[in-house]
């Protein structure tokens, strides 16, 4: 029985979490949100988190009703994510295992959303579409590794979403994309957009850059709403995301589909996914805002997971990086 605690500070969410055997406690989160326009950046994410993360340490024991002498473990995000976020949260959960005198387990922010999407799901050995705002990847399990069969090869789906939702004005609160999404549900005009697949890869920034482009003139003239072009945006993007999903399953022979990251909350990329999932005899896996939008619980199970299968970590090593690839990880956990 491992009773694991999670720091998760990689962007502009700050979480903490605590988990007991695959067994949420407790799951607080608090998010920086910026006013309409504006995107978040490293100095100002990191303040948010170093003002915030004591109290939501404190909320995070209180819910789960447990001492700090009953953990057994404490995990934190070593990266991908920004600079200076990671660090502020990385110090304190160092400084909380001194003081706790408990093991520190660094996690890759990644293979965090997998893991937790596979306990919450219940699904066994999926290929996963990973989808935030700074990551776009489909993964699959095999020999030791989660291998990346397709990625993005310049900006991520949720930076995409984001940097249009700021040219748009739209708000932050609870998020550019989920304002996206229900603005696109009353879209009824489609403006035709790139489509960049390249193999098993995909490529939003030129996507980007037409809407951006474009957007002003059409909106101004009149011939497509707001509405219109979310709903372009969301269909051109997803389909991208879903043939390429479709191409990797095709690939492994698998029968199971799970959508993980912040992303992977929008209702009408799930129902696209399905949509191919059951064409081809396939499960979808998936899950709401507690645990798809980053979080404290999901660094805590993965933290949990190595820990029980007896990764160990020097001190020195407890150090993070922005640049931490899900392929680089030996996954010791899995058979």
């Amino acid at each position: 029985m491992v009773i694991s605690i999670g720091f998760e500070g990689s962007a502009n969410k700050l979480g903490v979490g605590i988990i007991k055997d695959g067994h949420v406690l407790s799951n607080c989160r608090k998010t920086y949100i910026t006013p309409p326009g504006e995107g978040f950046l490293p100095r100002e994410t990191a303040r948010h988190h170093q003002n915030n993360i004591v109290k939501l340490l404190e909320e995070a024991l209180i819910q789960a009703n447990i001492k700090s002498s009953e953990i057994d473990v404490v995990c934190y995000t070593k990266g991908p994510g920004m600079g200076g976020p990671l660090v502020s949260v990385a110090l304190v959960a160092r400084t909380v295992a001194q003081l706790w005198n408990k093991p520190l387990i660094p996690v890759n922010h990644c293979i965090g959303h997998i893991e937790m999407g596979r306990l919450i799901t219940g699904s066994i050995n999926p290929t996963v579409l990973y989808v935030s705002g700074g990551n776009t990847q489909i993964i699959a399990y095999s020999n030791k590794r989660y291998r990346i069969f397709g990625e993005t090869i310049d900006i991520a789906v949720g930076n995409c979403l984001d940097r249009f939702a700021r040219i748009l004005k739209l708000s932050n609160d609870p998020s550019p994309g989920y304002n996206i999404e229900q603005l696109a549900k009353c879209g009824k005009k489609f403006l035709p957009l790139p489509y960049v697949v390249k193999g098993m890869d995909v490529s939003f920034s030129g996507i980007l850059t037409f809407i951006e482009e474009k957007g002003h003139k059409y909106l101004k003239s009149g011939e497509y709403t707001e509405a219109d072009l979310c709903f372009s945006l969301q269909e051109t993007i997803f389909a991208m995301l879903v043939e390429t999903t479709e191409r990797a399953i095709a690939h492994c022979g698998s029968n199971e589909v799970l959508i993980v990251g912040g992303v992977g909350c929008n209702k009408r990329l799930q129902n696209m996914m399905d949509i191919m999932c059951s064409e081809r005899q396939a499960v979808l896996y998936a899950t709401d805002e507690r645990f798809c939008i980053d979080n404290g619980v999901m660094i805590a199970y993965t933290g949990a997971l190595m820990y029980s299968s007896g990764f160990k970590c020097k001190w020195e090593d407890t150090f993070c990086t922005q640049r931490f690839r899900t392929d680089d990880v030996e996954v010791t956990w899995r058979e």
